[in-house]
């Protein structure tokens, strides 16, 4: 796929059945309930004078800094909040999830604080530092060659041990948790014109799309993809979900095994416009935010930045922008590799 096209969409967007996404009440509702296990991440003013090279003096643009959320990523929200519906008797049984490694840990945690225990399934391929962060809040992983595998090894998990599966995108609880992070987002940066997410499954964009368009109906979203895993793309332009495929990106957090009808939903619903970016455009932006902001983050925590300096630029000028930099969960090793690579921070 060409990344200098980004698809349009247009928000509000009902082809295939309207799907009915959390109420402002639910967002509410799920962030008194999160509250206590949660950080409320702080935003920063990208500005001076390489900040208006990159973006353009007029543009003015924010970065939600959701990489120091609890665990390094937002999936803490959603996690939590699906766990805290739980029944007693649910919990108490454990909690189970499959994940490239930030709805792991995520999913460790939210057991550790409520007293129980996760066993999750995450890819023999999952980055070391994923793997430990998930062993720290107490998460037993075992692994999974794929992404199907690890599907079928959490149905067994459920099966055999009575665990609660805690989905990583897909379902209410977990849209409603995400757009925890739209009522921060909304209170904290006044008239907001576009907000940028980087988007695999849609656990995150199910979330802060349809919570986002609630509180500033005008506000566009804009949505960013790996084009060596552009499973939503070809399900926005189908207008279905479709089968993840042969994916190829360093950007593992942002390759789901396969898209789901709700998420997808939402997310068609409320994203204006969808943006594909190469790994190498991603590897330039973690150089960027490495070199300029001393941010320290993951492939898929890059990815809106990378679509802000790529495909979207044109359309961010003259506008106040927050981009979303939703993890940070990676060994110094690769992130070393990653933004060395050829052409990186150029």
């Amino acid at each position: 796929m060409d990344s200098s096209h980004p698809l349009p969409i247009g928000g509000g967007s009902t082809k295939g059945g309207l799907v009915e996404g959390p109420t402002l009440d639910v967002i509410r509702q799920a962030a008194q309930r999160i509250a206590p296990y949660v950080v409320r991440t702080p935003v920063h003013r990208w500005s001076g004078p390489k900040a208006e090279a990159l973006f353009g003096a007029d543009t003015e643009v924010w970065l939600k800094l959701e990489l120091l959320q609890i665990g390094g990523s937002f999936k803490a929200r959603g996690a939590l909040n699906t766990a805290l519906q739980l029944a007693p008797a649910e919990r108490a049984k454990g909690l189970t999830a499959f994940s490239s490694g930030n709805h792991a840990a995520a999913v460790a945690y939210a057991a550790k604080v409520l007293g129980t225990s996760a066993k999750v399934v995450m890819l023999s391929s999952a980055n070391p530092a994923r793997v430990e962060n998930c062993r720290s809040f107490g998460g037993e992983v075992i692994f999974a060659p794929d992404g199907e595998r690890a599907v079928e090894m959490v149905k067994t998990l459920q099966e055999e041990e009575g665990r609660a599966f805690i989905h990583p995108y897909e379902g209410v609880r977990t849209a409603a948790g995400a757009a925890t992070l739209a009522l921060e987002i909304c209170d904290q940066i006044p008239e907001l014109d576009v907000v940028i997410v980087a988007i695999g499954g849609g656990g995150l964009c199910s979330g802060v799309g349809p919570g986002v368009k609630l509180l500033r109906p005008s506000c566009e979203i804009l949505a960013v993809e790996p084009s060596g895993a552009d499973t939503m793309y070809r399900s926005f332009r189908s207008g279905r979900p479709e089968p993840s495929g042969v994916t190829h990106t360093i950007a593992d957090s942002l390759a789901p095994p396969h898209v789901l009808p709700y998420s997808f939903g939402l997310c068609r619903q409320s994203v204006d416009e969808l943006a594909l970016i190469s790994d190498d455009e991603m590897r330039t932006a973690m150089a960027v935010m490495f070199t300029e902001l001393k941010l320290a983050v993951e492939p898929g925590g890059a990815a809106s930045t990378a679509g802000a300096l790529g495909p979207l630029r044109a359309r961010l000028q003259g506008k106040r922008v927050a981009i979303v930099v939703c993890g940070s969960n990676i060994d110094i090793e690769s992130l070393a590799r990653f933004i060395q690579a050829p052409d990186a921070g150029e």
